[in-house]
């Protein structure tokens, strides 16, 4: 029997969504804020843009400019979980991608096997930093501090002779600026890329079928959405996901640059959230004492990470080479600073612990859209530089506004 005071209390059904709603954003707006904030500068800029900005020429451009960004925020976030910092992989990229256009256009090498050994380059310098922090117990600021002093060298030293050097591999290049064949032969829809389309659909289908069966698991009691919130959220992110397929089939479709990126935040997310090694680094980075009492190698982890950083390193470099179709005497210059906002802006905690893959690709792309869009808008690079600045510095004060507030 239900009392008068039972009812009284209650939500009447039609107001119940908007608490429901309200108490969502409260509990989870470290995790919503960067996406809606990238929302709304891509809102912004379209308007002032006159449509520009979302074009389908300048998305594809965008996440070509935004990818070896991208690549290297997501091990800088890892980096920065377990309460470390790494200042060497900008000039480390930059002398990586040199040796990758030196080994294919001096030594001859073909670039399937230049791609691994550039890699496996990469893997090792993380691990010769990581053994500096881990087992010499030099802090990872002054370790990488002396590897970004170190790579700047080495990349002038491998270039001296020749300057930039020109990559003319086609293969290697179309992993900069290249782009996924389409389907020939195909009249339906004749100015659009139907493959680009074609995994437009796939990734919906994908993320409905895989948000479902994780509620079902889970259970709804889990779950912090009602089932009409739940149902929003698929609608939402599945049109999202649509424009974008469709944004991108518009021009020339979807790049290998895209395509690499996403199997690295695909590849990183599943590692970070279902696997024993993703729940390992969070430890580490949320207390090393405790993970070390409780059986975790800290030392392991360090090592771990730095040479998961190093690896995507190399791969940066590979990316910005072949976008440039050339190694450059000076490198990606600051794409170290590039990546450590990008993981802040995307929610990585200054206390360490807390940082997510998909976070460091919204927070990537919050920076690499600022810039697009003053660009368009023609504002003097200068204050485009202050108004990243501000927007790091939002960042980080909210980061440590919402720890307090969950305190």
């Amino acid at each position: 029997m239900t009392t008068s005071q039972d009812a009284t209390s209650a939500p009447s059904p039609e107001l119940a969504p908007a608490f429901d709603l309200r108490r969502l954003l409260r509990d989870n707006i470290r995790d919503y804020g960067m996406f809606i904030a990238l929302g709304v500068i891509w809102l912004i800029f379209t308007f002032t843009t006159d449509g520009l900005f979302v074009s389908g020429r300048n998305l594809v451009n965008l996440v070509n400019q935004a990818g070896f960004i991208i690549v290297i925020a997501v091990g800088m976030t890892l980096v920065i979980v377990i309460r470390h910092i790494d200042l060497s992989v900008g000039f480390l990229a930059g002398f990586l991608g040199a040796v990758a256009a030196i080994a294919m256009t001096q030594w001859g090498l073909p670039v399937w096997v230049v791609i691994p050994m550039t890699l496996i380059f990469g893997i090792l310098t993380g691990l010769l930093t990581s053994f500096l922090v881990a087992y010499v117990g030099i802090p990872a600021f002054v370790a990488t501090l002396a590897g970004w002093l170190g790579y700047r060298g080495a990349l002038g030293l491998v270039t001296r002779a020749t300057g930039t050097i020109v990559i003319p591999n086609a293969t290697f290049n179309a992993l900069g600026g290249g782009f996924v064949p389409d389907i020939p032969g195909l009249t339906f829809l004749p100015e659009r890329h139907k493959v680009t389309l074609l995994l437009g659909l796939i990734a919906i289908i994908l993320f409905v079928v895989s948000s479902i069966r994780t509620r079902r698991n889970t259970g709804p009691q889990v779950d912090s959405l009602s089932t009409p919130l739940f149902v929003l959220k698929l609608v939402v992110i599945s049109v999202a996901i649509a424009a974008i397929a469709w944004a991108f089939a518009g021009y020339q479709g979807l790049s290998w640059t895209a395509v690499i990126v996403l199997i690295v935040v695909l590849f990183y997310d599943f590692v970070t959230r279902k696997t024993v090694l993703g729940r390992h680094i969070y430890a580490v980075g949320g207390n090393p004492e405790a993970a070390e009492l409780s059986g975790i190698s800290v030392a392991r982890i360090t090592h771990v990470v730095f040479a998961s950083m190093g690896m995507l390193a190399a791969l940066s470099g590979i990316l910005y080479s072949a976008r440039l179709r050339s190694a450059t005497t000076t490198g990606p210059l600051l794409l170290e600073l590039d990546a450590i906002a990008a993981a802040f802006v995307g929610g990585a905690s200054t206390s360490g612990g807390v940082g997510t893959v998909f976070g460091s690709l919204v927070g990537a792309l919050v920076m690499i859209s600022l810039t697009s869009g003053m660009n368009l808008m023609g504002i003097d690079n200068s204050v485009q530089y202050i108004v990243r600045a501000i927007v790091l510095v939002l960042a980080v004060v909210f980061d440590v506004v919402t720890r307090k507030t969950a305190k």
